[in-house]
């Protein structure tokens, strides 16, 4: 598995740019990220930075998004964007031999976007089919649930493509406004990984991006979970998604990496606790794995599965019971360092991609302030001991902060369940 230190340095106008230099590598991915995502807009802007995201792609000064398109993939490349809560990124792939491809487009849609009334329009409806895509794909649709419900009353629990009524009411001038109030420095980071240099990095970013300057940086409230709350929300599929899980704080990086492989305990991989005994042994679930998610300063561990109606309440008690287990006994003799091997075994894996490299790099930073590279992210997850796990099953599992959202029929069963009956 090739991998490198992580190159830091600033352009002239302090614009963080880092470097993950690979030998041999044959591609060469470019991100420039913005700090301001979901959780940093304000009434009236709900949905606005999915939506700029969507509409810089649109047309520059000297492309249309034909243009753009041809030229990226003539370039053996990818042109792409992502937001999320806390970040909204674009990125470039192409093939070494033409990394100039990528540098060029990247800084046209993030340094000189048009922004058009036309343009504009045609992204909303865009956008508002795929908030409709999302609600129909349910085994989605609950993670959206799940958070708004875990960070009801903070901003973190504003989802990232807004609501079709907030969409409906944005223009080209409330996406205009946006762009020249949050896209600039000290906003931007830049990120760079395979077949790159971080000088050339520099002075790409430094020429593209220092003349940008943002008018705010976005505050952001301090997130807490709320108590522990039931949802049951309407759908009328014949199979449930259920979510089960427990906010984090902010925590120590060891802390983090605990939570991350006691998660993956739980529910990483058909040897888990949660698959082997809520469906190898008792079929009560058709899907079931667990997630845990770190924003800069909260996060979550949770159990999702998927199941028919008979069962929502079988397999909640079923997931319950082995959060328990966890809790009142620890790890297993030997399942921590299969766990670990597990983890460590996807980290690779996605490395040998440059645009999860790209993803995971900006994750970090912008995150938690630094890169890693895999030999860093390595030696984070054998540093945990079986003691880390049980300090983390004790952190984490809290009656008093679980969370649960059922997204089904609204049968009498599930609208009258009652958290205490589970026995944690």
């Amino acid at each position: 598995m090739i991998s490198s230190p992580i190159d830091y340095d600033r352009t002239a106008g302090g614009i963080p740019v880092l470097a993950e230099t690979l030998p041999g590598n044959a591609s060469a991915g470019y991100m420039v990220t913005v700090r301001t995502g979901s959780r940093d807009e304000t009434a009236g802007l709900y949905g606005i930075s999915h939506l700029l995201e969507h509409t810089v792609f649109r047309a520059s000064s000297t492309r249309t998004s034909f243009q753009m398109a041809k030229e990226m993939e003539g370039a053996g490349g990818e042109l792409n964007a992502f937001t999320g809560k806390e970040v909204t990124a674009f990125f470039g792939v192409t093939l070494k031999e033409t990394a100039d491809v990528a540098r060029k487009l990247v800084a046209d849609i993030v340094a000189d976007p048009q922004l058009s009334a036309e343009d504009t329009a045609l992204e909303k409806e865009i956008v508002l089919q795929e908030l409709s895509m999302v609600k129909s794909e349910p085994e989605e649709y609950i993670h959206d649930l799940f958070e708004q419900h875990l960070w009801a009353g903070s901003r973190l629990g504003q989802d990232e493509g807004g609501t079709d009524t907030s969409v409906r009411a944005l223009d080209e001038q409330a996406l205009r406004q946006y762009y020249e109030q949050r896209y600039g420095r000290p906003t931007l980071a830049v990120f760079a990984t395979g077949a790159v240099d971080i000088d050339a990095t520099r002075d790409w970013a430094e020429g593209a991006f220092d003349g940008m300057q943002a008018r705010q940086v976005p505050p952001r409230d301090t997130t807490q979970g709320v108590p522990a709350a039931y949802h049951l929300v309407p759908n009328h599929a014949d199979h449930y998604q259920v979510a089960f899980g427990f906010p984090t704080g902010l925590g120590s990086e060891g802390e983090r990496m605990a939570d991350s492989l006691l998660s993956a305990m739980f529910g990483a991989g058909t040897s888990s606790r949660m698959f082997q005994q809520v469906r190898e042994k008792q079929a009560l679930v058709y899907a079931i794995y667990n997630a845990a998610e770190h924003y800069s300063d909260a996060g979550y561990v949770s159990t999702f599965f998927s199941c028919t109606a008979k069962n929502v309440v079988p397999a909640l008690e079923s997931v319950a019971k082995i959060y328990g287990e966890m809790l009142r006994e620890g790890p297993a003799p030997g399942e921590l360092a299969r766990t670990k091997n597990l983890v460590k075994g996807a980290v690779v894996r996605s490395m040998e991609s440059t645009e999860e490299r790209l993803v995971r790099l900006c994750r970090d930073y912008m995150g938690r302030g630094r890169g890693r590279s895999l030999e860093q992210i390595a030696a984070e997850i054998e540093a945990v001991t079986d003691d880390d796990l049980r300090a983390a099953a004790q952190r984490v599992i809290d009656r008093g902060r679980l969370n649960v959202t059922v997204l089904g029929a609204e049968k009498k069963e599930l609208k009258q369940f009652d958290l205490n009956s589970l026995q944690l």
